[in-house]
C-alpha cells in the first residue's frame, strides 16, 4: 500500500482537522515527511515446544509525525512474495517499541502460514495507521487514514509441529492440539448432536470418552452436545477433564435480515488460516460482529482495526463474502462485494 500524505497543512480546514489551538505557537502539524516505524530487531524463530513458555520480543520504533501521534500499529508476517496480500498478525495495539509474544503464541500464529517443522522464508513489517477523525472525509479522517509501512525484514521461521487429540466420530476431521506439549490441548471445533465423539491420542494410541458432564477416561463412552455449533474444547489429559464452551461467532445489525435483535449471521471457521468466513446477501444499514447471539463480546470500528464495542460498520446492499480474523478482543474483517 502506498503511504498517504497531507497535501495542503496551511489550509483552515485541515488544519481544523488535525488540533485546533488558540494560540498559533501551540498548533501542532503533521510532517510532509513522517517517517514511518520501523523493526529494529527481531527474535530468532526457530521455535522449540521446550521453551514454549518463554516470552520473545520485537523491538520497533514508533511513528514520527511530528508530534506523539496516537496510531494504531500492525505488526505482520507472510510468505515472502506473497507482498503481504494476506498476513498474519502477530500485534495489533497502539503501542509498538516492544512487542511481547510467547513462543507458544507465536508458534500458533505461524502455523497459520507456515508448515511445522519446516525451515520457511518469511517476511515481517510493521504498519502504522494514523486517524485524526473529524468526520469529513478529508485526508487522515476515518474514512480515509494515513497509512505509513515499514521497510520489510526477512527471517527463517520454523515453527514446531504440536501433539494433538483427534476427534473420532464428529462427522468431520478435527483435532485439537497442545500448544506447549504438557497434556493441555485446546481447539475451536464443529459438533453436531447427531455426531457423538471420542479423543484418540494417535501417539500413544489412547481413546478418551466422557465419564461425567466435564470428566473423561480412557475408552469410556462418546461425548454428547445439546446443541450444534462450533465450541471452544478444552481438554486436560492429566486431570482427565474437559470443557466445552459454545463458541459461535455471527454478524448483527440493520443491514441483516433479523435486524439488530438477531439471530445473527453466522460464520464458518477455517482452522488452517484461524479465520472465520460466510458469503451472505446484506441490505443498506450497519453490522457488527458478536459472539453466541448475545452483547457481552461485540466488535466493531475499522474493518483492520475492530475493537470491542467499536462503531457500527456501514455497508451497501448486495452479496458479501465476509472473512473475520480474531486476536484476543481485537480483529480485522474483510468484507467484499461479490
Amino acid at each position: 500500500m502506498k503511504t498517504r500524505f497531507l497535501k495542503y497543512i496551511g489550509l483552515v480546514g485541515i488544519a481544523g482537522i488535525l488540533f485546533s489551538c488558540e494560540k498559533d505557537e501551540d498548533k501542532l502539524f503533521l510532517r510532509e515527511d513522517a517517517v514511518a516505524p520501523q523493526i529494529v530487531t527481531m527474535p530468532g524463530m526457530t521455535l522449540s515446544r521446550d521453551n514454549g513458555t518463554q516470552t520473545l520480543s520485537f523491538i520497533c520504533s514508533p511513528l514520527d509525525a511530528g508530534f506523539k501521534a496516537s496510531a494504531r500499529y500492525f505488526l505482520e508476517a507472510d510468505a515472502v512474495g506473497n507482498n503481504f496480500a494476506d498476513p498474519v498478525v502477530i500485534y495489533n495495539g497502539f503501542s509498538i517499541e516492544k512487542v511481547d509474544i510467547v513462543v507458544s503464541d507465536l508458534n500458533a500464529l505461524l502455523l497459520r502460514k507456515f508448515t511445522e517443522d519446516v525451515a520457511s522464508s518469511a517476511e515481517f513489517r510493521v504498519r502504522a495507521v494514523l486517524t485524526v477523525d473529524a468526520g469529513t472525509g478529508a485526508p487522515g479522517t476515518g474514512s480515509n487514514p494515513f497509512e505509513y509501512v515499514s521497510d520489510v525484514k526477512t527471517a527463517t521461521v520454523t515453527p514446531y509441529g504440536l501433539p494433538r487429540l483427534d476427534l473420532i466420530g464428529s462427522g468431520m476431521g478435527q483435532k485439537i492440539e497442545s500448544a506447549l506439549g504438557d497434556g493441555v490441548y485446546f481447539g475451536i471445533v464443529k459438533l453436531s448432536t447427531a455426531n457423538p465423539f471420542t479423543l484418540l491420542d494417535p501417539e500413544a494410541n489412547t481413546e478418551y470418552g466422557a465419564a461425567g458432564s466435564s470428566t473423561i477416561e480412557e475408552d469410556g463412552p462418546a461425548i454428547i452436545v445439546e446443541t450444534s455449533g462450533y465450541y471452544k474444547l478444552t481438554v486436560d489429559v492429566n486431570a482427565l477433564t474437559y470443557t466445552l464452551d459454545p463458541y459461535m461467532l455471527g454478524i448483527v445489525g440493520s443491514a441483516t435480515p433479523n435486524g439488530w435483535d438477531g439471530p445473527d449471521i453466522m460464520f464458518d471457521y477455517d482452522k488452517k488460516t484461524d479465520t472465520w468466513y460466510v458469503t451472505t446477501d446484506l441490505a443498506t444499514g450497519e453490522i457488527k460482529f458478536r459472539l453466541n447471539n448475545k452483547w457481552d463480546w461485540n466488535l466493531g470500528g475499522a474493518l483492520d482495526g475492530l475493537t470491542q464495542g467499536g462503531d457500527n460498520i456501514a455497508v451497501e446492499a448486495g452479496n458479501y463474502t465476509i472473512t473475520l480474523t480474531v486476536t484476543g478482543d481485537t480483529g480485522r474483517a474483510v468484507i467484499k462485494k461479490n
